[in-house]
């Protein structure tokens, strides 16, 4: 059913839980993920006009116009994110439209204190925006026209290295934004408008070959979204898969809200940044916008578990729910989850509404920043605890056993430094 409600009133409330199949409970997974990839699709084609008038009327004006829709991009596929680690058609497919870190100067010029190639990664300092040829594996490339194909093909994680990401919503964030030079100090990345200007208001040089980058590269990201958006449409891949077998697809529900929480947001996004105090360690590093990543990739999970997703329109997409399967089997199951689930995004809440009163997540990840880190890992430890709530779901729900995704920096700490 479909009906007007804020994010906020579903963040906060319980609801009554009603009694649920599990083949019900997987449509309204399956919905919602249709739901999520459409949003996604929707902004990303918002992003590609900003980005057009970016391009054809370049200025301070509309290079920050592009960015705003970027962010607001951000909203919806961040949600979609408890949807990896159990389907496989969205593991095999995440990496082309978000995957990160990524090595910048593969794409474009980069500060003298970047660097150049590496022993891990030859290609580190390639800059292909500057270079219409160039040699890859051995092989000349010819980039002198700079195609979705080109990215797509030849340079996304070429060598096999993973931080050559030339494809999806970072490289097209560092396009906007350029590097976040300021360390752990105020302020994102400052790319200027005249990157793209014409002629000798150009900086940076190659504007018009930045420009074909950052249309190949939406044109991509939005060609993905159609892709992924069809897998969860009736008939869909996707559906299809995770709906063919209710138990089995009650597992990939579970996993993906256990690994998302555990060892993804908790250990890979969020303590090991703050570890290491490393502002490398952000999602959104160049933008500035991890506090939403992190507010979004929780909601996701919640979303999940209570069967309800609301849409960039503001309608509400919400049926059977898994938390209404689990509640009965176990009530006090249940009431725990939704509890540990929602004080995770008050926590999560917290470090967004720092962020936009004006301490962003890198000043929090500084060394010494005692609360900032307190920040972070109070929402770490939320995390944490909602992922044994859900490992408890499992062994109501009589599933057997479940591996979550780990991490070092919760698992095993030492690691991290060796």
């Amino acid at each position: 059913m479909k009906t007007s409600m804020t994010a906020m009133a579903l963040v906060l409330g319980f609801g009554a839980p009603a009694l649920a199949g599990k083949a019900e409970v997987l449509e309204t997974y399956a919905d919602i993920a249709h739901a999520g990839y459409e949003d996604s699709l929707l902004k990303a084609r918002e992003l590609q006009a900003a980005i057009e008038t970016l391009l054809a009327d370049p200025s301070p004006e509309t290079l920050n116009a592009a960015r705003a829709v970027w962010i607001e991009a951000r909203v919806p596929y961040q949600q979609t994110e408890a949807y990896r680690f159990g389907n496989p058609i969205v593991d095999d497919w995440e990496g082309k439209v978000n995957a990160w870190p990524l090595d910048e100067g593969l794409i474009d010029y980069v500060d003298s204190a970047y660097g150049g190639a590496t022993d891990e990664n030859q290609l580190a300092a390639l800059n292909v925006i500057a270079n219409p040829t160039f040699t890859l594996s051995g092989e000349e490339i010819d980039a002198r026209e700079i195609t979705p194909e080109l990215l797509a093909d030849r340079l996304h994680e070429a060598d096999a290295v993973e931080a050559n990401v030339a494809t999806g919503y970072h490289a097209i964030e560092f396009l906007l934004w350029g590097q976040d030079l300021n360390g752990t100090e105020p302020g994102a990345g400052e790319r200027p408008w005249t990157d793209y200007a014409s002629g000798d208001d150009c900086t940076g040089g190659n504007c018009d070959r930045r420009g074909a980058y950052l249309t190949a590269a939406t044109e991509l990201l939005i060609s993905d979204l159609e892709w992924m958006t069809a897998q969860w449409a009736d008939g869909g891949g996707a559906r299809e898969a995770v709906t063919a077998d209710p138990d089995a697809g009650i597992v990939t529900m579970l996993t993906g809200m256990g690994s998302l929480s555990y060892g993804e947001q908790a250990g890979e996004r969020m303590k090991l940044g703050v570890m290491l105090n490393d502002p490398e360690e952000e999602h959104d590093c160049f933008s500035d916008n991890t506090h939403n990543s992190h507010f979004y990739d929780g909601l996701g999970v919640r979303n999940v578990y209570m069967g309800e997703y609301v849409r960039v329109d503001g309608s509400v997409v919400s049926g059977e729910s898994l938390s209404s399967l689990v509640a009965e089997s176990d009530e006090a199951v249940d009431a725990a989850l939704r509890a540990d689930l929602n004080a995770t995004m008050i926590e999560l809440g917290q470090i967004k509404a720092s962020a936009e009163a004006g301490t962003s997540y890198d000043q929090m990840l500084a060394r010494g920043n005692e609360e900032g880190e307190a920040l972070i890992m109070s929402a770490v430890d939320a995390l944490v605890k909602q992922t044994r709530s859900i490992e408890r779901a499992v062994t109501a729900l009589g599933v057997g056993q479940i591996g979550f995704e780990g991490s070092d920096s919760l698992d095993n700490p030492d690691a991290v430094f060796q």
